[in-house]
């Protein structure tokens, strides 16, 4: 479990150090856009009140607590799951990446009343018009890797 835990505090710590980056350091909110590497990769301003793309966004304040309330008990199913099934290494990684996300959104919502999205990234001629972070990766990687991974090879 100490490859989920590593994982997790990894995942936690690079989200929030990153967003603590856009926004505190290159204020972002009131920049709203920064160049980085145009046109691949620009850091865009967006506060998500929603899930992904903005989908349940704008409701009332109570979608808030819900969201909350629905990623902590999805972590503790994650967790529940990891440790009752004795996972091997790509499972701890992958739940550790999972609840690592999750948590760093959670504390987006504590803290803002939204997630702070802000990596853009376009190619090929089209622009890409949402944003993401690095929670956001974490938590389609680990679920991803949860779905491939899941009931093979647990460890004694």
């Amino acid at each position: 479990m100490r490859l989920l835990t590593g994982t997790l505090a990894v995942t936690l710590l690079a989200d929030q150090a990153s967003k603590w980056a856009v926004i505190e350091r290159m204020a972002l909110p009131q920049r709203l856009y920064i160049e980085v590497f145009p046109p691949w990769l620009n850091f865009t301003m967006a506060w998500n009140t929603g899930i992904n793309f903005g989908l349940f966004g704008g409701g009332p304040g109570a979608t808030r607590w819900i969201l909350i309330a629905l990623a902590l008990a999805i972590c503790a199913w994650v967790l529940a799951w990891a440790w009752r099934e004795r996972s091997n290494a790509m499972m701890q990684l992958a739940a550790g990446l999972l609840v690592g996300g999750a948590l760093g959104n959670v504390i987006d919502r504590l803290r803002y009343g939204a997630v702070a999205d802000f990596i853009n990234m376009s190619c090929c001629g089209i622009h890409n018009p949402y944003a993401f972070n690095i929670a956001d990766v974490a938590i389609f990687a680990g679920a991803g890797l949860l779905i491939v991974f899941a009931g093979r090879h647990k460890t004694p």
